[in-house]
């Protein structure tokens, strides 16, 4: 038996490890080109903001449409405008207003708002205060807020609301913008598939959720019943025409439905 002696140091290998935390330069350089387009987005999209609101400071007479995610809102205004306004690809998604512009006349779709599913509570939050800082900033220029309520969910989404002690947002929108000066309509969508024995009585109820008692006509609250879907949109352009009269701008009449569809002033709501 013999005894072995130390191996060869000529023949050792030696592993060297180098532990580094800097990632691979092909990573590095694709997150350089990530933040720079991220930046040159940036840039764009302030730019494309500042031009946005010099167009929309050539607008002397503005109209919002407001009101809560999937009540019809958009198909409303194509069926008043002639317009395929823009929406997200799902209920919450998007932030900011959509424009339509008509020489100086803005109709501005606003974002919808209320509880949504896949979106968060804080977004869904986002999306009222947004409303409301628009507002406030074009107060000046909008004259009439259009807001848009389901006709046969409405009751149940206001009695929900109340058990929790709290102002719905459709009834919160509608004192401020009137607190401001501006005139609210509230279109009161899908009453395709409300029986006619039925409809005054639920606007009636409308009317009072909204804060208005006795004889609903005689409240001065402006309701519009339409169906959006069947283009059934005659009552809302009557009582747009009707506030637009007042102030003196016939002359937007042509923008709004119809062309050819008579009209004429009603004085039930004058004092």
């Amino acid at each position: 038996m013999t005894d072995e002696g130390p191996a060869d140091e000529k023949n050792q290998w030696q592993v060297v490890i180098v532990i580094s935390d800097a990632p691979p330069k092909k990573i590095r350089h694709e997150a350089k080109r990530k933040k720079n387009l991220a930046k040159i987005r940036q840039r764009e999209s302030a730019k494309a903001m500042d031009r946005l609101e010099k167009k929309n400071a050539e607008a002397s007479f503005e109209i919002v449409f407001i009101g809560r995610s999937n009540v019809g809102k958009s198909t409303l205004l194509k069926a008043l405008t002639g317009e395929n306004v823009r929406t997200g690809k799902r209920p919450g998604v998007t932030l900011k207003p959509t424009y339509i512009y008509r020489d100086d006349l803005l109709i501005t779709d606003m974002p919808g708002f209320g509880f949504m599913s896949g979106v968060t509570k804080d977004k869904a939050e986002d999306v009222k205060t947004n409303i409301v800082q628009y507002i406030e900033s074009n107060k000046d220029r909008i004259r009439i807020a259009v807001l848009v309520i389901d006709g046969l969910s409405f009751e149940e989404i206001v009695d929900r609301w109340d058990e929790r002690n709290e102002i719905p947002i459709d009834i919160e929108l509608y004192s401020f913008v009137r607190e401001i000066g501006i005139i609210p309509i509230i279109a009161v969508n899908k009453m395709d598939r409300v029986d006619e024995k039925d409809l005054e009585p639920l606007l009636d109820m409308i009317a009072e959720k909204y804060g208005y008692a006795g004889p609903r006509k005689e409240s001065g609250i402006i309701l519009a019943p339409v169906s959006a879907r069947d283009k059934k949109i005659r009552p809302l352009v009557s009582a747009l025409k009707n506030e637009i009269h007042k102030m003196k701008r016939d002359d937007l009449f042509k923008y709004l439905g119809n062309p050819e569809q008579k009209w004429k002033p009603d004085h039930s709501s004058e004092k």
